[in-house]
């Protein structure tokens, strides 16, 4: 019997091949610098946001950007798929991370890339959930990153400062740093997410507050009560108000310095605000020790569209694929 191949029977075939070498994951190109983007948090749309983040820097910038995603095992974007990781291979080649991750169960095979990053030196942009980025298990030979947070970043989890989906949040600049590189060009920060609880370590360099709003709009007013903090002690809910976003150099066992900027913000709501989106960026800029832009380009690529947050929330049936350009 002959078999017989007809232009349908062609476009299927070619379609089927298509679809099974799908990436796991997107890149946008540039002329140089790698910069890895990793999304992977069960709340604040991260999946919506670091696509939009390396659009930016690739576009605007010209840096080699890879983002990667949590996925199902039919490659679906799943924020629920803590152990899993597409293309962590990006990492072996990164010059530079930003990540908005929650209590990642990665595999050793993929924690030993990133351990190895971390080793290099990769300076990390890190934002909101990062805090409390791993919660490996006892079995993981990196079990010692669920204190990434506190020893890396510089913070752990600790608490809703303000009320959630409440109280949202205006960034203050602190007097003292506003003339950091990292802040170069920016203003009117505001998130609707709300403060985290937050108190960076001596060596950190506090670069915003963020003020507690009573209310969910950038012209809400100041919250107004107190509040216990973990260690007990009761204070007025915006004096002080809690640090937002910071800096810190750390050395390396090979002596490197490694450069972190943490915020406590990011939701991808946050990012629709221009200053924050400019401290991101500029906090590449700076961890790779380039030239911080006077005021860096962060208008958007296309339409950028974020849902709000909250759990089991995250576009349905979103393959990586779906964020190219």
């Amino acid at each position: 019997m002959k078999l017989r191949i007809t232009a349908a029977s062609l476009w299927a075939i070619s379609h089927l091949t298509a679809v099974s070498a799908e990436p796991d994951h997107v890149t946008y190109p540039g002329n140089g610098g790698n910069v890895v983007l990793i999304a992977g948090d069960e709340e604040y749309r991260s999946e919506d946001a670091l696509p939009m983040l390396g659009k930016i820097l690739s576009k605007h910038h010209g840096f080699n950007c890879t983002v990667l995603f949590s996925v199902s095992p039919e490659g679906i974007i799943d924020p629920n798929a803590g152990a899993s990781l597409t293309h962590p291979e990006a990492l072996d080649s990164a010059d530079a991370i930003v990540m908005l991750i929650r209590f990642r169960k990665w595999p050793d095979e993929t924690m030993k890339r990133f351990d190895a990053a971390m080793k290099r030196g990769v300076p990390v942009i890190a934002l909101r959930t990062s805090t409390h980025a791993f919660q490996l298990p006892g079995t993981s030979a990196f079990k010692d990153y669920n204190q990434f947070g506190k020893e890396v970043l510089g913070e752990k989890w600790v608490s809703h400062w303000g009320k959630h989906k409440v109280e949202a949040t205006r960034g203050v600049m602190e007097t003292a740093n506003a003339s950091h590189p990292v802040l170069r060009g920016v203003s009117d920060v505001f998130g609707d997410s709300d403060v985290y609880e937050a108190a960076p370590p001596a060596d950190a360099k506090i670069l915003m507050r963020g003020q507690v709003l009573a209310g969910m709009k950038p012209d809400s007013g100041p919250a107004s009560y107190s509040k216990k903090r973990a260690d007990g002690v009761e204070q007025p809910i915006n004096d002080p108000m809690m640090p937002i976003a910071w800096v810190r150099e750390l050395k390396t066992d090979s002596g490197k310095t490694q450069r972190i900027v943490t915020t406590t913000m990011g939701a991808a709501t946050d990012l629709s605000s221009e200053g924050l989106r400019r401290l991101v960026v500029n906090g590449v800029f700076w961890g790779l020790g380039k030239d911080v832009p006077a005021k860096a380009n962060v208008t958007t690529i296309g339409t950028y569209e974020p849902l709000m947050y909250g759990f089991n929330a995250a576009r349905k049936n979103v393959k990586p694929s779906s964020h190219g350009l």
